[in-house]
């Protein structure tokens, strides 16, 4: 039986979508393409970032989305996220909400109404379930992407680690990637998904409060275990136009231990709750999204960065990001230790200072290797004689006319007669 997210009087409630951006900055956005753009730069970006979310995947990548409370937009990064992986990736994606209580997930991915939930198919999940039998348990969502309702909008429903294991061990091999909108941290659940996913994001609201809690969370989570924290996505989600906090400042202070920051912008559409329509997102909102997707993929695919590939095979950088250096934790936009090294948007980066001149020290030359001595001439065996052949004993003469031997001793056959 479907059960409707929402009852009729509350879709009443819903104004009209607006757009992410008002009037005058799309206008604006407008003039500055028109007159200072950089169609190259623009489209290597957008090429950088399609080639990082879009590589490919010996198993199935899970990545868990978690926040220190709730309201940080939490199901808003997860919804972006599971959209932005639907609509650049070709293989099947997933959307988990391992949030029950009253989570929005489902309402940002568009869905209407839920039928089955998270407990309700751990208990009928087999091994030998094809893909087709198990999407007609799962909910579509926009871009070709799959979502599994934790609840059915009950209040009090709560999802037990053994529900969770069963569910994610068993939908791993069907899906290439994997969205799970966990609860908010120290949560039993969330704890588990920290450990047993490939990549975590972790939400912040862009206030001072909420960088120095997430930080606190940052060091928990660090000395449990200290490898996690390089697989780390921390977003800094901006509830309004201007909150007033120094994004660079904020980077260095959450970056330290090696986790990447990135933020995502303030947005009129994400502000107004419901369904995420991708159209009406703003510029960069969409911008930030395809960043965020593209570095929490690069984190998922190498669980340890400095074991990141390398080469002409190894998939690109993220828009913005380094390669790993070589002690092995990737130098991220955001996470530099150096005052003014921050690559967040809109915040000025200082033109760096000269390099010092450095020399390298002139290989010498090897010598060329003596070559090897000629093989010494093997002695030839000495071949035996050939036995002489033995005597040829005379034949007898046989007579052709009478048929009778002619021998010594014998008379000689005369004339015919």
């Amino acid at each position: 039986m479907s059960v409707p997210l929402l009852p009729p009087e509350a879709e009443a409630l819903r104004g009209k979508p607006r757009h992410g951006e008002n009037v005058v900055q799309r206008a604006g956005r407008v003039v500055r393409r028109a007159i200072a753009s950089s169609p190259a730069a623009e489209t290597a970006a957008v090429t950088e970032a399609a080639y990082a979310i879009q590589q490919p995947v010996t198993t199935g990548r899970q990545i868990s989305v978690s926040s220190i409370r709730g309201g940080a937009g939490k199901s808003t990064v997860a919804a972006l996220l599971a959209l932005t992986y639907a609509h650049y990736r070709s293989d099947p994606v997933l959307a988990v909400e391992a949030d029950p209580a009253l989570g929005t997930l489902p309402h940002r991915l568009g869905a209407r109404e839920v039928r089955w939930s998270g407990s309700d198919l751990a208990q009928i999940v087999d091994p030998a379930m094809l893909i087709t039998d198990l999407t007609g348990y799962l909910l579509p969502f926009p871009g070709g992407g799959w979502l599994l309702p934790g609840s059915q909008g009950a209040i009090g429903t709560r999802l037990d680690i053994e529900t969770y294991r069963v569910v994610m061990t068993s939908l791993r091999r069907y899906f290439a990637t994997t969205v799970v909108d966990c609860e908010t941290l120290p949560a039993e659940v969330a704890r588990t998904a920290l450990v047993t996913t490939q990549a975590r994001v972790l939400v912040s609201p862009a206030t001072p409060e909420g960088v120095v809690a997430t930080r606190a969370v940052l060091d928990w989570v660090g000395g449990v275990h200290p490898g996690i924290l390089p697989t780390t996505v921390v977003v800094v989600s901006h509830a309004a136009p201007d909150t007033g906090l120094d994004l660079r400042r904020a980077a260095e202070h959450l970056g330290i231990g090696g986790a990447v920051v990135l933020p995502l912008p303030y947005d009129r559409h994400l502000a107004a709750g419901g369904a995420i329509r991708t159209d009406l997102l703003g510029e960069r909102t969409l911008q930030a999204a395809a960043r965020i997707a593209a570095e929490v993929m690069n984190r998922a695919v190498s669980r340890t960065p400095g074991r990141r590939r390398t080469g002409a095979g190894a998939p690109a950088a993220a828009p913005g990001t380094s390669a790993p250096t070589s002690s092995g934790a990737p130098e991220s936009p955001g996470t530099s230790m150096t005052p003014g090294t921050s690559t967040i948007p809109g915040v000025p980066t200082p033109p760096p200072g000269p390099m010092p001149p450095t020399t390298r020290p002139v290989p010498t030359a090897r010598p060329a290797p003596a070559a090897p001595p000629a093989p010494a001439a093997l002695p030839v065996p000495s071949v035996p004689p050939v036995p002489s052949a033995p005597p040829v004993l005379p034949s007898p003469a046989v007579s052709t006319a009478y048929g009778s031997p002619s021998g010594p001793g014998m008379p000689a056959p005369g004339p015919p007669r």
